[in-house]
Parts: C-alpha cells; sequence; structure tokens
C-alpha cells in the first residue's frame, strides 16, 4: 500500500442555571476579514437565562454569549522528535503524542511537521486524528518542511509543486486540520516575487474543495523580510491566504517585536520558539515581550511551542508554557 503523504519522495438544560458547553468555535482573524470554515480550538459559550429566539411557545429559550476569545498554547510536534527517536516512554510513538500534548504538557493542540508522517498509512492519519480529538488536542496544522519553488518558471516543476500541495491537502483533510503551511523557495528579486505570486494562487486552486488555508513560512530569500512576506500575501489575496510566523525568525530579523507586530495580523499560528533557559530566565529573547508583541495587534489564534534546545526537552516545555500561560492571561485581565 502506498504511503499516504509519500515515502521515499454535553448536553445543555434550560432553566435558570447558566450552563458552560464546550464547541469548536468559528475563527477569528486578526486585522483581516474572517475566514469560513470550523476553528477546532476548543471555546467556551455560556447560555444564561434569556428568552431572545423564535419558538414554539411552550419551549425555553436561550442566550448564546460568546466569551472572549484568547491565545491557545499548543504544540509543534517537531519539539518531541528526540523523545520519538530514544522511544521515551513518556512519548514513545507518535500515537502517543496527543495525550502526551494533553497530559504533560498541558496544550491544546498539534502543528504537525511532514516529515514525522512520511510513510504513514491513510489508516494512521485517521487513528492519529481520533486520538488527537479524544485527548482534547486537535490537529490543527500540517507543516511542509521542504521548501517549495513557487517561483520556478520551468512547467514540469510547477507540476510537481501542485500535485505535492493537492497530497498536503488532502493528508491534512484527513487529519482534520484547518491549515498547511509552507515554505517559498524563491530570490528576493520582483520578477520571482511575481510569479510566486502566480504559483501560490494556482496552487490555492488546486486544493480549493478541501476549505484550508495556506499559511507561508517565513525563509530565507523572498519572504524573510517581514515588509516583504505582508506584499506577497496581499499580492495573492483571498481569504486563504496568511502566514505562520515564529519567535525565532523574529529574533533573527534584528527586532522581534517589530516584526510580529507585522506578521501576527496575516497568522493563524504562531511557533513559540523555545531555545533555552539560564538561570530560570529564557534566551537569547523574552517569552513574555513576544506575547505582548502579538497581543499589542489583536492576535487571538494559537501559539504553538516548538523546542530547539539542547536542554531537557519536557523540563524546558513546561517552564515556556507556564510563563507563556502567565503572559497570555494578564494581557487578558
Amino acid at each position: 500500500m502506498k504511503p499516504f503523504l509519500g515515502g521515499s519522495e454535553g448536553s445543555s438544560s434550560c432553566g435558570s442555571i447558566p450552563v458552560i458547553l464546550r464547541h469548536f468555535a468559528p475563527r477569528r482573524i486578526s486585522g483581516r476579514n474572517a475566514r469560513s470554515g470550523p476553528n477546532r480550538v476548543p471555546a467556551d459559550i455560556r447560555f444564561p437565562d434569556a428568552d431572545v429566539c423564535p419558538r414554539p411557545s411552550s419551549f425555553p429559550v436561550l442566550l448564546v454569549e460568546r466569551v472572549q476569545a484568547q491565545i491557545v498554547l499548543t504544540l509543534s510536534v517537531g519539539a518531541v522528535k528526540p523523545l520519538l527517536a530514544a522511544k521515551d516512554p513518556r512519548c514513545a510513538t507518535l500515537m502517543q503524542v496527543p495525550e502526551f500534548a494533553s497530559k504533560e504538557l498541558g496544550l491544546r493542540g498539534l502543528n504537525l511537521p511532514t516529515g514525522i508522517l512520511t510513510g504513514r498509512q491513510a489508516s494512521d492519519l485517521d487513528k492519529l486524528r481520533d486520538l488527537a480529538d479524544k485527548a482534547s488536542a486537535p490537529c490543527l496544522v500540517l507543516v511542509e518542511e521542504t521548501p517549495l519553488g513557487f517561483a520556478d518558471p520551468r512547467p514540469d516543476i510547477r507540476n510537481q509543486i501542485e500535485e505535492r500541495v493537492r497530497r498536503l491537502a488532502s493528508a491534512a483533510n484527513r487529519l482534520g486540520c484547518r491549515d498547511i503551511a509552507v515554505r517559498c523557495l524563491a530570490k528576493n528579486t520582483d520578477e520571482d516575487f511575481e510569479r510566486a505570486a502566480g504559483g501560490i494562487k494556482a496552487a490555492l486552486q488546486e486544493i480549493d474543495r478541501f476549505d484550508l488555508n495556506v499559511l507561508l513560512v517565513p525563509h530565507e530569500g523572498l519572504t524573510f523580510e517581514p515588509m516583504r512576506l505582508t506584499d506577497l500575501i496581499k499580492k495573492v489575496g483571498g481569504f486563504r491566504i496568511g502566514s505562520l510566523p515564529s519567535f525565532a525568525h523574529a529574533h533573527a530579523s534584528g527586532d522581534i517585536e517589530k516584526t510580529l507586530r507585522k506578521l501576527a495580523p496575516y497568522a493563524e499560528s504562531i511557533d513559540a520558539t523555545i531555545v533555552g533557559f539560564k538561570d530560570d530566565v529564557h534566551q537569547p529573547f523574552d517569552l513574555a515581550v513576544c506575547v505582548e508583541s502579538v497581543r499589542a495587534v489583536g492576535y487571538v489564534n494559537t501559539l504553538a511551542l516548538d523546542y530547539v534546545g539542547k536542554g531537557n526537552i519536557v523540563d524546558d516545555l513546561v517552564k515556556a508554557r507556564g510563563i507563556l500561560d502567565q503572559a497570555v492571561q494578564t494581557d487578558e485581565e
């Protein structure tokens, strides 16, 4: 059987007592028009006593009151690759990742790199989705790790890229993801800018039936500079193109706060890069400052913890989660 992504290549009650239900709310896109499609990040909905909905006179009614949207902390699954490679008993297999993320780390969703799924069958993706939903850590973003040459003018390369994007979309749809994230391999020239925009538009048309968004991950060349990346997003246009920034890229840009404020309004998810700690202080940048920067422009989607350090993975992720959670809660008060 051929691998899916390729191998080598509650009920409520009526009455005087308010009821809290869990559901998956529509997305809110910071600084842009809201996109269609379900958001699988849990949100709270309160049903207090009220009389506002048309109904048969014998039935009680419920007023739906939306609780303020908030940033949700999730896991970039690439962070735990060393645990999987070492068959750490806490997280020895991919199928253990959802429960590990939810119970051990207190995170509520997964961003999945394609490399971790290489060689998997369709049934594996179905099982992973079911386990993730059961653990309340649903699959949210499928991240392509290999940069795609959207600016390449050769027809055969363009056909290969479109086929790859179709396979990514099919896998993301099977996993229950709402987005796929890609890196654009292109030079920072006007010619490549125009060709890349055309290539991305063509890819979006290929996957339109899947009802997925395409997120551009900052990458060397055309999309490294924040202004250039946002210009490309605007050039492509439409409601299904956005960004997936990271703390690491923002730090590398030379102005972490400005870069995050620039890219966050276009982001469905942001990688909260975790490098390491010295005396309980994250180095080389302040995690709380990063949260303050994205909140300043109204960001209310997900922060995916992505560990790239060389210390104790679990300890550092737990420590980072505490800092980020406190920063999120502080900003929302």
